[in-house]
């Protein structure tokens, strides 16, 4: 049918073509003797023929064919149930399959055969035109058509549930006593000798336990790992025994029972998924368990996984396989739906008896924030109901109900399917529970290591003083992303196994591929630029690090800042720029409107173009380096921080000014290679200018003697000798080379030295004087002074002398004067 529909006119509806041709075969063939007619091309004689052919039939077939002009189904079926007919229609479809390219040049009887393939081919391809809400309508329908279908065989399956248990006869048990006592010996020999290796490996696993709790992480693997060593020692020792026992002494001589094989294999089997329970979980030694839980609940989930795995495992390799030999094999299906109900019914016991410790632990190791001070460890060791508020608090608090619905479906699965289904859904579920414990064992250590931190040796933290901090700034967000990636990848692995989600044929889609390697590709580009960020930076620190090679000058400073700085945001862009391509954007329109606005911006904020450019210029003539004291636009202070754009300086007063470039038009720095201290240095127009020379040279070698500041002269003093004459002095200077910056310092410990040695020598240093003028008449004449001596103020009240009153002093109507500060002349004049 394929191959008749292989025309070049209908190739574009290959998607379509076994339908179509399936509707053409059902439209023309609808019975025997048109299926001839239409393919042979006949006359009405050969119509005629078939037709006497058939004619002979009985009332029944003749009401078949009826039936079957009116559905085409039904007429296909007659056509394939008639072996003449059938034979005739392949024949006839081989011949049209030779002359098809004939019948496309010719026009052969083939056309109308192939344009209604194609008209067919057209119809189905086109889709039905169908409203919103027709779409609804429909989708509703098939949900509900489907709930029905499955809440109706679900019903069915609980009503003839009675025969999963039809198969029992009764004396399954006494079959099952007779089994076990010929198994006695052996079970109790492999027991006794296994529980007594155990009871002697104890103190040595917990002494395991502390080691690993004491040491590194990767002595703590090795300790792991010889553990689980151990334990499968000592499971494997005691079946060897039970074997060489049972084939040395049990029956005859080098031979082993059918039973007691089951009972072997099945401990060996049991007892190793018990070891790698106990590897899980470590019971008896805390410091060897991956999972966050504390030793008490460690002991109850130990407990309730054994009784789960040792009824289900010794059930279905000894039990089940006993019972179908000696008794039947629905007998055998009855006894494994008894054993998975008492194993369903006990972990419904189990849920309800341990969902209030279980909600405390879940919530504290879902909120990291409310933690106790013991940790999560310490949360499942009460059974106190707390108060869980929040959505987190909600959910946890009734993690039973779900526990709860999910064992009700596996008891229903037990009642309803066969044996098979059933062990499919308990593989399922172990699937599930081991998700879980790895996703709990790696939020373990992701949690622990988020808490640790990171430590590096103390000579890298010498070398790289910020390294650490940047580290234990980034990692722990990285692993807390890396927590819920955990947790999203369970979650998905959950949902496939269940069924809801397909993630493995939408992996492997155009679109799932696209997506992973698009996150694959965006997690790649993030972790690369964060590490070349890292290095530049602490490449940055080590060369601004003094302790360790060369000490960076100011320059080096200020550039290597401006490079951290300048290289961050270059990192920060490409990473943006790849990030977006790599999601599928694309970032040409995106470079082309950023250089639009870019231009927009530099016609709006020329100021900002012109602080850059300015403050490119002025790094590229090394103006400006932090730690100088510079003068910028009128102001004076210590540069704190410098960029492209402005310059931050502190004043002496420890005023913090920002000043942008743009409004500087001269920069004064007083750093640059060598500083100088002008003293000019005022003396009374009396002193001796040799003298007062001798005494600044004296000065200045008392300062070089300094050890506090001698160390920052750097050559002679410079005297310059007498520079000018002032209102009231002559103005001698000279001048002294320092180290840069130091300057100030030196200058005022000079000042200090030459005032002292001033004071010694007698050299006046002149300051303002007040004169009072009383003013004097054209004969020279001016009025007189009288003046009366001031009580002494430490003499005794009412002793004090009254200096008398000068004879040749005038009366001045009234008014006396005195002078309260003789060693000043600055007296009070206020009349008295």
């Amino acid at each position: 049918m394929l191959r008749v529909a292989m025309c070049p006119s209908a190739a574009k509806q290959s998607l379509f073509r076994p339908l179509s041709v399936l509707l053409v075969a059902l439209c023309i063939f609808q019975s025997p003797a048109h299926a001839q007619s239409a393919l042979t091309g006949g006359g009405p004689q050969a119509s005629a023929e078939q037709e006497g052919g058939d004619s002979g039939g009985d009332g029944a077939e003749s009401g078949s064919e009826t039936g079957a002009a009116t559905d085409p189904l039904a007429a296909l079926l007659e056509v394939l149930r008639d072996d003449t007919a059938r034979q005739e229609l392949v024949t006839e479809l081989e011949r049209r399959v030779s002359g098809a390219s004939e019948a496309v040049t010719s026009g052969s009887e083939a056309g109308p055969v192939e344009d209604t393939i194609d008209s067919a081919a057209e119809a189905a391809s086109e889709e039905p035109r169908m409203s919103l809400g027709g779409r609804i309508a429909v989708f509703t329908q098939e949900i509900a058509e489907t709930a029905a279908a499955q809440g109706t065989a679900l019903w069915q399956s609980l009503t003839s549930t009675g025969s999963v248990f039809d198969g029992l006869q009764g004396d399954e048990l006494s079959v099952l006593f007779e089994a076990f006592r010929g198994l006695l010996i052996v079970i109790a020999l492999t027991i006794a000798v296994y529980i007594t290796l155990r009871m002697l490996a104890l103190p040595y696993f917990r002494s395991m336990g502390r080691r690993a709790t004491e040491g590194s992480w990767v002595r703590c693997v090795f300790i792991f790992m010889g553990s689980i060593v151990v334990d499968t020692l000592i499971v494997l020792a005691a079946w060897a025994i039970g074997y060489a026992v049972t084939v040395l002494y049990l029956g005859d001589y080098g031979q082993i029972g059918f039973r007691q094989s089951l009972y072997l294999n099945a401990f060996l089997i049991v007892e190793m998924i018990k070891v790698l329970l106990r590897a899980v979980i470590s019971p008896s030694a805390a410091g060897l368990r991956p999972l966050p839980i504390s030793d008490q609940g460690a002991r109850r989930l130990n407990r309730v996984l054994t009784v789960t795995v040792t009824i289900l495992g010794y059930g279905q390799l000894l039990i089940l396989p006993i019972t179908n030999q000696s008794v039947s094999y629905a007998a055998g299906v009855g006894v494994s739906a008894v054993l998975s109900v008492i194993v369903v019914l006990y972990l419904i016991f189990a849920v309800l008896r341990y969902h209030t410790p279980v909600s405390n632990w879940l919530h504290d190791a879902l909120v990291p924030a409310k933690r106790e001070e013991g940790g999560i460890e310490d949360a499942q060791t009460s059974d106190e109901k707390r108060e869980l508020t929040g959505i987190t608090g909600s959910l946890v608090k009734r993690w039973h109900w779900f526990a709860l619905a999910y064992l009700a479906f596996m008891f229903i699965t037990v009642m309803s399917r066969p044996t098979d289904v059933v062990l499919a859904y308990v593989l399922a579920s172990v699937k599930i529970a081991a998700a879980v414990v790895v996703a709990s064992a790696i939020f373990s250590a992701l949690s622990r290591a988020m808490a640790r931190g990171i430590s590096l040796p103390d000579t890298v933290n010498q070398k790289l003083p910020l390294l650490e901090t940047r580290l234990n700034g980034s990692v722990p967000k990285l692993l807390f992303v890396l927590r819920y990636a955990v947790a999203a990848v369970v979650i998905l692995f959950v949902l496939g196994i269940i069924g809801i989600i397909d993630y493995g044929t939408w992996l492997s889609s155009e679109a799932g591929l696209g997506f992973s390697s698009a996150l694959v590709s965006v997690f790649f580009i993030l972790l690369v630029a964060y590490g070349i960020w890292l290095a530049m930076t602490s490449w940055v620190d080590y060369r601004l690090n003094p302790d360790y090679g060369s000490v960076p000058t100011s320059r080096e400073t200020t550039l290597l800042t401006l490079l951290r700085n300048a290289a961050t945001i270059a990192i920060l862009i490409l990473t943006l720029m790849f990030t977006l391509s790599e999601i599928g954007l694309d970032i040409g329109p995106l470079l082309a409107s950023a250089g639009v606005l870019g231009l927009a911006i530099g016609f709006g904020a020329q100021k900002m173009v012109q602080d850059i450019i300015t403050g490119v210029f002025i790094q590229f003539e090394n103006a400006i380096n932090v730690g100088d004291v510079v003068t910028v636009g009128g102001t004076t202070g210590t540069v704190e921080k410098l960029t492209v754009r402005s310059v931050s300086l502190r004043d002496l007063h420890g005023v913090f000014h920002i000043i942008p470039f743009s409004s500087v038009d001269m920069v004064s720095n007083f750093m640059r290679d060598f500083s100088y201290f002008v003293c000019d240095m005022g003396v009374a127009y009396r002193e001796n200018v040799d003298e007062v020379k001798q005494a600044m040279l004296d000065g200045f070698e008392e300062l070089k003697a300094d050890p506090d500041q001698g160390q920052f002269i750097t050559s002679d003093l410079e005297w310059f000798g007498l520079n000018s004459f002032g209102d009231s002095a002559v103005v001698c200077r000279a001048r002294i080379k320092t180290l840069p910056g130091k300057q100030w310092g030196v200058g005022r410990a000079y000042n200090g030295i030459l005032k002292r040695i001033f004071d010694a020598r007698g050299i006046e240093i002149p300051f303002p004087h007040q004169t009072i003028f009383f003013g004097e008449a054209k004969d020279g004449t001016t009025q007189p002074i009288r003046l009366e001596k001031a009580e002494d103020t430490n003499a005794p009240h009412g002793d004090a002398p009254s200096a008398p009153a000068s004879d040749s002093a005038p009366d001045n109507g009234g008014k006396h004067w005195h002078d309260d500060d003789p060693d000043t002349g600055d007296g009070d004049d206020a009349p008295r």
